[in-house]
């Protein structure tokens, strides 16, 4: 998994609980995506184990991840 400093330095900190198995399921396996006007994509997808949405937010690329968190606002299908 392709991740940037910002995600190593300050996510990873802030949110140890998250597993790179879920990121890398969202990623691969998104029930929605959106592209913001930078490029950078946030895609969902629900994680039984945190029963919540897990947002990830990529680089244009749609790879390299630079935020990833538990998205209490999503209302999207499970």
């Amino acid at each position: 998994m392709k991740t940037t400093l910002y995600f190593e330095n300050n996510v990873r900190t802030r949110r140890s609980f998250l597993k790179d198995e879920w990121i890398e399921f969202t990623i691969a396996n998104p029930v929605h995506t959106e592209v913001q006007a930078d490029g950078r994509m946030r895609k969902w997808a629900f994680i039984a184990e945190l029963e919540k949405y897990l947002r990830v937010v990529t680089l244009a690329d749609g790879e390299t991840v630079l935020n990833t968190f538990p998205d209490r606002n999503f209302k999207g299908r499970k």
